[in-house]
């Protein structure tokens, strides 16, 4: 009896999503729904050791002023997350470019930094960056 009751459940719950909306129809209100990103990104690392620069050149490819602009950066060793940082750019005028760069200094990083120097691992580093900003209509 639970069998049947289970197998009658799963069969219109797989009915409801088959028919709840054609494929066009979602892809054009996800399309309307994103927004387009006013600022375009490109990570450099400085002096990358014990402790590790992050440098962000941040450009702004629309034609409005950028407010608030903010930088948060992870930074990864090997896919193990080693550290973050944090930086306010401040105000991007349009088509304008602004740097930005900060400093992680913890011991995971230095920990990895060690461990690569007594050829234990490699030192294969790589930031994900998100940059926050304000603008005006």
């Amino acid at each position: 009896m639970i069998k049947s009751l289970a197998g009658t459940v799963l069969v219109a719950a797989a009915a409801t999503t088959l028919m709840a909306a054609p494929a066009s129809a979602s892809a054009s209100s996800e399309a309307t729904t994103a927004s387009a990103q006013l600022i375009r990104t490109k990570v450099y690392f400085g002096r990358c050791k014990d402790t590790c620069q992050i440098k962000v050149r941040v450009r702004n490819i629309s034609y409005r002023t950028l407010y608030n602009v903010k930088l948060n950066a992870r930074l990864r060793v090997n896919g193990r997350n080693v550290g973050t940082c944090y930086d306010y750019v401040g105000t991007i005028r349009s088509r304008g470019t602004k740097w930005a760069a900060c400093t992680v200094r913890t011991r995971a990083l230095s920990q990895s930094y060690n461990n690569w120097l007594d050829g234990d691992s490699s030192f294969n580093r790589y930031a994900n960056t998100y940059v926050s900003y304000r603008y005006y209509r």
